[in-house]
């Protein structure tokens, strides 16, 4: 019960020395790899953040992990999200690391196949149109499940289209789909 309560100052010596020789190798890599390395950009990038803090974590908390290990980890996945980001230039390796972005709306229709597919509820759809501050379907243009798992909507209470640039390789399935339920929203006061 007593060392799961407290510590020695050996174990905290070698706490201090692993933190800051990964803080030092965290930002020298951040510096020659980018900020990307903490993004969530692709899952790739999500899949590298969570490496990152794992590879943290072992190394401080572990006697069994050298700081020289951790080091080591910590390189070997910043050179692979590294190369992974130059690689996704090509297509072949885009498509095999990558998501594609899914329509769930397009105007006020919902699209329920593609609700199902990227597994989101009528409650999450509903949820991320509050925070969005949408006050009426009529104000969405579309609504998107990024490749981060991020919900994005677009709305404007103006009546315009949205640039084909911003919707470019997101997913329509709309052609699968025989039947769109169209709701009727009352105003409430």
């Amino acid at each position: 019960m007593k060392e799961w309560v407290f510590t020695n100052t050996k174990t905290l010596q070698f706490i201090c020395i692993s933190a800051l020789g990964i803080y030092l190798t965290i930002i020298l890599l951040t510096r020659i790899f980018g900020k990307r390395s903490f993004s969530k950009m692709s899952s790739f990038d999500f899949a590298c953040t969570i490496a990152i803090g794992s590879i943290i974590a072992s190394t401080l908390l572990s006697k069994s992990v050298s700081l020289f290990e951790g080091v080591f980890g910590l390189t070997i996945v910043y050179l692979l999200q590294g190369i992974t980001a130059y690689l996704r230039k090509f297509k072949f390796f885009r498509n095999a690391v990558d998501n594609e972005p899914l329509f769930l709306m397009k105007k006020q229709e919902i699209l329920w196949s593609n609700m199902k597919k990227a597994k989101v509820t009528e409650g999450d759809l509903r949820a991320k149109l509050r925070e969005a501050n949408v006050l009426r379907l009529s104000e969405v243009k579309a609504v998107v499940f990024e490749t981060t798992g991020d919900i994005s909507v677009l709305h404007s209470s103006k009546e315009e289209e949205i640039d084909r640039w911003i919707v470019k390789g997101v997913l329509d399935k709309q052609k699968s789909i025989k039947v769109i339920r169209k709701y009727r929203y009352r105003s409430y006061k």
